[in-house]
C-alpha cells in the first residue's frame, strides 16, 4: 500500500505531465495557425510587389533564383497548361506537370491559391501561395512557397520554458507534500500508539497530535472512549457471572423447545391411534401407517440431534445434506401432517410440481415452521403457493406490528400479544438459519388486522441443478 507522501508525489507528476503535454498541444496549434497567417499575409504582399517587375523581366530563371537570393523564398513561375517555367530550388526539367496542383487550381478559381504540403525534395512542410497573372500577353502562375520549420522550432522553446516552469512548480509541490506527509505520518503514529495502549488496556496511556485541529478533535474523541472502555470494563467483570447464569438458562431452554415435535409427535399419535382403535385394519394400510410412523420417527431423531446442536446454529456448524426433491409434494406431506393437528382449518396449496436441490429436512422444517405460525396466529384457512420462484404462507390474521418485524426473528423473541402461546421462539430463528444456509432469505410482509405473508426465495435452491 503506498504511503501518504507517496501518492502526493503520484498525483502531482500525474497533474504535471498532463499540463505539459495538454499546453504544448495548444501553444504548437496556436503558433502553427498564427505563423501559418502571417506568412501568408507576408507571401501575398510579396508577389504583389514581384507582379509589379514581371513586366520588365526577359530571363525568368535569373530572376526567379535572385528572389531566391534576396528573400530565402521558393520561388515557382507555372504557365497556364501546368508546365514549370521557371524554379528557384530545383531543376525545372525535372519537376512533373503542376495543373492539378491544388494551389494552381485555387488560384484558377480565386485570386490566390494556398496549400499546405510536405515537399519530398525539401523533406519539410511548405505552405504554397499562387497567384494568376500576365506575362507578355499569356497567363502564368506565380508560385511562392515558405518552409514552416519555424513553427517547430518556436514551439520547442515555448516547450522548454513551459517545461521548466513547471518542473520549479512541481519540485516546490513535492517538498510541500512531503512536509505535510511527514506531519500527518506523526499525527497517524501517535493515534495509532494510543489505540494499542488501549487494546491493551492503558486506558490511563497520553496522546500528543501536534499538527493538525482534525487530529486533535480525533485524539480528546478516543479519550472520551478510552474513558467509557475502562468503564464498560469494570461493569463487565461486575456482571459476567451473572452472564453465565442467563447463559446456561437458555441452554436449559434449547433443552426444552417441545413445540418443535409436536407435529411429528402428532403423526405418530394419529398413525398408532387409528391402529389401536381399529384392529381389523387391513394389513395393507396397516403397513402403510407402520411405515408413516417410522417416518415420523426418524425425523424426530433427526431434529433432536440438530436441535441437540443448536449452540452451533450461530457458528454455521450444521451440515447440510443436500437432495434433488419435489418442493410441492413436500409442501402437501406438511400440509397433511399439520392436518391433524388443525382438524377444524384448511390448508389450500397452489402450485405444481417444483424440483430443488436441498436439505430435505431442513427445509421440511421452514414449510412446518411458516405453516404452524400462520394457523396459529390466524382464525382463518392459510394458502400457501408456489410461484415465480418463491414459497409464500399467507394467514389473514392479526398480523405484526412494524415495530416487531425486525426482532421476531431473533431466537427466543414472542410477540408480546401472543404471551399465551407455549413456544419458546426459535421457530422463526431456525427459519431464518436454515435459508442462510441455502443462501436464500425470509421476507415477511405484515400489517395489524390484516394478516401476513411470509416467503422465501426458490431460486438458490434451483441452481445446484442448472449447474
Amino acid at each position: 500500500m503506498l504511503k501518504l507522501h507517496q501518492i502526493f508525489f503520484l498525483n502531482f507528476l500525474i497533474i504535471f505531465i498532463g499540463t505539459l503535454l495538454s499546453s504544448s498541444l495548444v501553444a504548437y496549434l496556436s503558433i502553427k495557425t498564427t505563423t501559418i497567417n502571417e506568412n501568408k499575409l507576408q507571401l501575398k504582399k510579396q508577389i504583389s510587389l514581384l507582379q509589379m517587375q514581371l513586366p520588365f523581366v526577359e530571363d525568368l530563371d535569373k530572376f526567379v533564383k535572385n528572389i531566391h537570393e534576396k528573400s530565402d523564398l521558393r520561388v515557382t513561375l507555372i504557365d497556364e497548361h501546368g508546365l514549370v517555367l521557371a524554379e528557384s530550388n530545383k531543376n525545372k526539367k525535372m519537376m512533373d506537370n503542376h495543373v492539378d496542383r491544388p494551389e494552381i487550381i485555387g488560384a484558377s478559381i480565386h485570386e490566390y491559391g494556398f496549400v499546405i504540403r510536405y515537399s519530398d525534395t525539401i523533406k519539410t512542410d511548405f505552405l504554397y501561395i499562387a497567384k494568376k497573372l500576365d506575362f507578355k500577353g499569356k497567363s502564368i502562375f506565380f508560385r511562392l512557397s515558405v518552409s514552416l520549420e519555424t513553427v517547430m522550432e518556436e514551439f520547442y522553446t515555448l516547450w522548454f520554458r513551459l517545461a521548466v516552469v513547471f518542473s520549479a512548480f512541481v519540485l516546490i509541490s513535492l517538498f510541500m507534500a512531503y512536509s505535510l506527509s511527514k506531519k500527518i505520518r506523526h499525527d497517524i503514529t501517535q493515534i495509532t500508539e494510543y489505540l494499542r495502549e488501549i487494546s491493551d488496556k492503558n486506558y490511563k496511556a497520553i496522546i500528543k497530535p501536534e499538527h493538525f485541529s482534525e487530529f486533535l478533535y480525533i485524539a480528546l474523541t478516543l479519550k472520551n472512549l478510552a474513558k467509557k472502555l475502562n468503564n464498560r470494563d469494570k461493569q463487565k467483570r461486575k456482571y459476567t457471572a451473572r452472564l453465565r447464569l442467563i447463559n446456561k438458562q437458555r441452554n436449559d431452554i434449547l433443552s426444552a423447545i417441545s413445540h418443535e415435535f409436536k407435529n411429528p409427535i402428532a403423526s405418530i399419535q394419529g398413525y398408532a391411534e387409528t391402529l389401536v382403535d381399529d384392529p381389523d385394519t387391513s394389513s395393507k394400510i396397516r403397513l402403510r401407517f407402520l411405515e408413516k410412523i417410522m417416518q415420523n420417527s426418524k425425523k424426530i431423531t433427526s431434529m433432536i440431534d440438530r436441535l441437540s446442536l443448536s449452540v452451533k446454529l450461530e457458528n454455521e456448524d450444521l451440515e447440510m445434506k443436500a437432495s434433488t426433491f419435489d418442493l410441492c409434494e413436500l409442501t402437501q406431506e406438511v400440509i397433511m401432517n399439520l392436518g391433524k393437528k388443525y382438524k377444524d382449518r384448511q390448508m389450500y396449496l397452489s402450485g405444481q410440481e417444483f424440483i430443488v436441490y436441498a436439505d430435505k429436512t431442513m427445509i421440511e422444517t421452514v414449510i412446518i415452521n411458516l405453516i404452524d405460525n400462520a394457523m396459529k396466529y390466524s382464525q382463518e384457512d392459510v394458502t400457501i403457493t408456489i410461484m415465480d420462484n418463491k414459497l409464500s404462507v399467507l394467514d389473514k390474521g392479526m398480523g405484526i406490528a412494524e415495530h416487531e418485524l425486525d426482532k421476531i426473528t431473533s431466537k427466543f423473541y414472542r410477540v408480546q400479544k401472543n404471551t399465551w402461546d407455549n413456544s419458546m421462539g426459535l421457530g422463526l430463528a431456525i427459519v431464518t438459519y436454515v435459508l442462510k444456509i441455502h443462501d436464500s432469505t425470509l421476507m415477511i410482509e405484515s400489517k395489524e388486522g390484516e394478516g401476513s405473508i411470509f416467503a422465501f426465495d426458490l431460486s438458490p435452491l434451483q441452481k445446484q441443478i442448472s449447474s
